[in-house]
């Protein structure tokens, strides 16, 4: 398993009690397989996300990324390990205006100190990979609300996670646009053997996804593989 979760319960200060956002939630989710996390606003969803992304440490439970517990781990550690292990699609592409598509995710290698030639290299590769080979040139405002989600994806891509976190990716695009997105994650999951989440409301876009794990009030009440593993 690339991620894998156990027994997490995870609450936040309510007045004089607290407020429970997670209930002893459990989930793996293999290399090459793409999970969908569906639920009303406010089930957990989003909270399940960031404790997977190690943004947010939970009361109980541990968090496995390929192989690593993640568990009384330093700032410094879990800054490292999203660096090298785990790409996250935040729900808004936040492209910064000044760089172009190309730049968007040469920065991310840089930032990790690999040379500038061959970040651009993976760069364009991922930009191909995404269907905006021919973009690579353009900045932000040049391109569609698809497109610039597509760079999205792409960027989260660029230091070869082994885990894919994704949020609300097709709450900004229309019903085609969406689909073309959802069927590109689950391209690229396969493909780049990630182990991904997706995180949405929008159940008319998952008849392509591995599994399906059903949030409500916390807690994780339903996870069920939709099709065969497609894992070598």
């Amino acid at each position: 398993m690339s991620l894998n979760l156990t027994g997490i319960t995870l609450t936040y200060p309510d007045g004089d009690s607290r407020l429970t956002a997670l209930d002893q939630v459990s989930l793996d989710v293999p290399r090459g397989s793409l999970t969908a996390i569906a639920g009303p606003s406010g089930s957990g969803k989003s909270s399940l996300l960031a404790v997977a992304a190690t943004l947010i440490t939970p009361d109980t439970g541990t968090v496995t990324i390929d192989g690593t517990d993640t568990t009384g781990m330093t700032r410094r550690q879990l800054t490292d390990l999203r660096r090298h292990k785990i790409g996250i699609v935040f729900q808004q592409p936040n492209l910064l205006s000044s760089l172009t598509a190309a730049e968007q995710l040469q920065v991310m290698a840089q930032i990790d100190g690999r040379s500038p030639g061959k970040a651009r290299g993976k760069a364009l590769d991922l930009l191909d990979a995404v269907g905006l080979a021919g973009e690579a040139r353009r900045r932000p405002h040049q391109l569609s609300g698809g497109q610039r989600q597509r760079v999205n994806i792409a960027r989260a891509l660029m230091n070869d996670p082994t885990v894919l976190l994704i949020d609300e990716p097709t709450s900004a695009l229309d019903h085609d646009r969406g689909a073309a997105v959802i069927d590109l994650i689950t391209r690229l999951t396969h493909q780049q053997a990630t182990a991904t989440v997706l995180v949405t409301h929008d159940r008319a876009h998952l008849t392509a996804v591995d599994q399906i794990a059903e949030v409500a009030d916390g807690r994780l009440t339903e996870s069920r593989r939709l099709q065969p593993s497609r894992l070598a």
